[in-house]
Formats: structure tokens, sequence, C-alpha cells
């Protein structure tokens, strides 16, 4: 990394360093309680003489002193970049306390309006400190450590952070208070919305960030494939036989088909076990509870929820193969993948539900009702994980240059056909 991005980037921490620290202050001034984060800081403040931002930086030395024992040799110097960073952020929340002193929300109504506010200035400011990428909070770092330290999942982990935050500061205020202070329903909410909010945010900004951080890496790029190169990816429909197309089709052209292989590759790229690869691929529980999750990863840049790693993983195998060769790809939303490759072409197998349900009973020896049910919910993943990761539904159309059904072309008919499209497009595109 230059000097100037560097610089760039470091610039760019410091606007969302001191957003935060607004976020954090509009929060508070709502008087519902504050993000978990800071519960210990502003319950000690309540009672006590220093200021908010100076617990925060006396609780941020605190967890930075933790990070190192638990570490040990393992803790970077350039860790103690959070030392400085701390500081400042205590004096950020100050003085964004001092700009907010006349914020005195009296109905419950407007406290509520000011909480949620703040989660979503708190959320943007986290968005860009991640999309910085130079410097952690200490309460992410902590985290960080611990699962370093420990091996365990840095979404569980976050959670249970938050969670003890929460209840020690409860218990902070007992003996200062005689009552619970400090903590109420607001802790609760933003410690479920601010990285809900900071991972949409993530979304939306996505294409500015890459831009803003040169995050675009050539060997990334569809131009860098080697043109004589085909790719031929299949989705298909449980049951509709795509799976037996793609060999036919390998076999036609002589190149090579990949579908369970990416299991094997995948699993070794990522470092997860094939058990865990095969059970947890193009598999995604599109609902509230996994963004809820996920949320929790949205506050560090080099942690992802497992569906994510595994999808990453298995899209860096299927690039670093079609560089190799040509060949034929199975699912794993490769069309996506290769969305930007000339040379590609996508096709979508689908047929009638009782032309899948003959099939899945024959080959797998189920009933037809249970045969049924398993085509429901394989798809149904299928559809969720496409929708997930490339934002498009998985049956449109325009995702494909052919689609193809089995009940009324034979494996073998729809195999010749893709194969003879294949050379076609080939040639058309040696004239572009």
């Amino acid at each position: 990394m230059t000097k100037r991005e560097l610089t760039k980037r470091y610039l760019i921490f410091l606007v969302g360093l001191y957003i935060n620290s607004f976020g954090v202050s509009f929060i508070t001034k709502a008087s519902l309680g504050t993000s978990p984060i800071s519960s210990i800081p502003y319950v000690l403040s309540l009672g006590l003489k220093p200021t908010l931002g100076q617990f925060t930086i006396f609780f941020s030395l605190l967890l930075i002193f933790l990070q190192i024992v638990i570490l040990g040799r393992k803790f970077k110097p350039m860790d103690l970049l959070q030392i400085p960073v701390s500081v400042l952020f205590g004096y950020f929340i100050d003085a964004s306390m001092f700009l907010l002193q006349g914020l005195e929300p009296g109905l419950y109504f407007h406290k509520m309006l000011y909480l949620m506010a703040g989660c979503v200035i708190l959320g943007f400011g986290v968005f860009i400190e991640v999309a910085a990428n130079v410097v952690m909070l200490p309460g992410e770092a902590f985290v960080r450590a611990v699962t370093i330290r420990f091996h365990t999942d840095f979404g569980v982990t976050k959670v249970c952070f938050d969670a003890s935050m929460a209840v020690i500061a409860a218990g902070i205020s007992l003996p200062l208070f005689h009552s619970v202070n400090g903590v109420r329903e607001g802790t609760i909410i933003a410690a479920l919305l601010v990285g809900l909010i900071a991972k949409c945010f993530s979304r939306v900004f996505q294409p500015v960030t890459k831009r803003l951080f040169l995050e675009v890496k050539a060997e990334e790029n569809a131009e860098s494939m080697p043109r004589h190169h085909r790719v031929i990816t299949i989705a298909r429909e449980f049951g509709s036989g795509g799976r037996e197309v793609g060999k036919r089709v390998a076999e036609k052209l002589g190149i090579a088909y990949y579908d369970s292989e990416l299991i094997e590759l995948a699993a070794r790229k990522s470092g997860y076990t094939e058990k865990y690869v095969r059970d947890n691929e193009q598999r995604m529980p599109y609902n509230l509870w996994y963004d809820l999750y996920t949320q929790y990863y949205s506050y560090e840049s080099g942690e992802q929820p497992k569906y994510e790693a595994l999808f990453q993983a298995e899209e860096k195998v299927m690039r670093e193969l079609a560089r190799k060769e040509s060949c034929v790809i199975v699912g794993r939303a490769s069309n996506y993948v290769f969305r930007d490759y000339s040379q590609a072409l996508h096709v979508f197998i689908s047929a009638s539900m009782e032309h899948k349900i003959n099939r899945v009973v024959n080959r797998d020896g189920m009933n037809p009702k249970d045969a049924e049910k398993k085509i429901k919910k394989v798809d149904t993943q299928r559809k969720n994980h496409c929708k997930y990761f490339t934002g498009r539904e998985w049956e449109q159309a325009n995702q494909y240059h052919l689609a193809l059904r089995t009940d009324v072309f034979s494996v073998e008919t729809a195999a010749e056909i893709i194969a003879q499209l294949a050379e076609g497009k080939e040639t058309a595109n040696d004239y572009e």
C-alpha cells in the first residue's frame, strides 16, 4: 500500500471515527440507554466525576491491555495504534456531547426517534471505519483477540461480548444508584440494529468503496481470463438432470467437468472440512435471524460468516480452474461468477415437477411424497443462495443464454444443443 493510499485511508477512518462518536452521543442523549460497548463508561459517568469520553478512554485502555494478555506474542505492535485512536475517540465523544448539550427530548416518542437516528449515524460511522481497514477500535479488537486465542466464531463472540457489557453495566449501576440506570431498551435496540445498518451501508456503497480503496484486483477481472478458454455454467432445478447434462456436454467438447469436485478444492481454499463445505454450500437461510446474526461481522473487515466465506472460496476456485482450462461448472452461482466473461455460456436446466419426482424416485429410491418435499427444499435453498449473493432471482431469464427442459428434450439432446451452441459462441466471439 502506497503512502498516499494509506494517508487517504487514515483520513477517511478519522471521519468515520468522529461520525461514530456523534452516533454514540446521539443515542446517549435519547436517554434510553446507550450502545453496549459504551454502556459501562456511560453508567460510570452518570455516577462519578469523569466524563463519558474520559471513561471511554480508560475502558478502551483496559481492553487493549486484556488483548495483550490474551494474545501474548501474537499481539501485533501495529495494534498499539488503538491507544491514540482510543484517546481521540474519547475526546470526540465529549465534543459531540457538548454540541448536543441542548438536546433533551421529553416525550418517549421523541426519545425513540433520536435513538433510531443515532443508530443510523453510528451504523454509518462503523461502515466507514471498517471500509478504511486500518485500525480497529478496542471493543472489536478485543473480540477478535478472543476468537484468535480460543478459535471461536466472531459473530457469536461479539454477541456474548455485547451482552456481557450490558450486564456488567447494569451490575455497576446497582451499588451506584440502587437501581438499574443507563441500561435500557435503547441498549438492546442499538445492539440489534447498528451492525445491520452498517451492513446495509456496505452493500449500497460497495461499488464506491471498491473504487475509493482500489479493491478491484486484476487477477479477479474477467478480462484477465484466457480468451481461448470456454466456460459452460449450468444452473439446474433439483431432479431435472442438470448434472447428467453437464457431464455429457463436457464429454462432447472434450473439456473438464466440475461439480462435487469443487467441494474438495473449496475445502482446501477455505480451511473447512469437506463435510462442512458439503453440508453448507449453496445454502442460505435468507431470513431476518441470519441478517441479525451476520450484522456483527460488520464491525470487522477480516472476518466473514460461514456462508460468505464458502462462497468466496468457491468463487476463487472456479476462477482458478477456468484460467487453467476450459470447463463445465455445475451450480454454485457460477453464471454470476463468470457474468462478464465473453467466452462463457450460461444454461438453466428445468423440468416439470412430475418429471423431477420420477427422476428422484428412480435415482435415490425415495417415495414420491418425500421426493417432492426434497425437490422444493433444495430449490428454495438455491433460490435464497442466489438472491443473497447475486441480488438476482435464480430463475430470472436474463441471467442465462439458454434454458432447456429435460421433460421436453432428453438429457442427450439437451447436451448436444448446449455443445453446439458453445462451439458456435466461441466462433462468433473470434470476430469481436
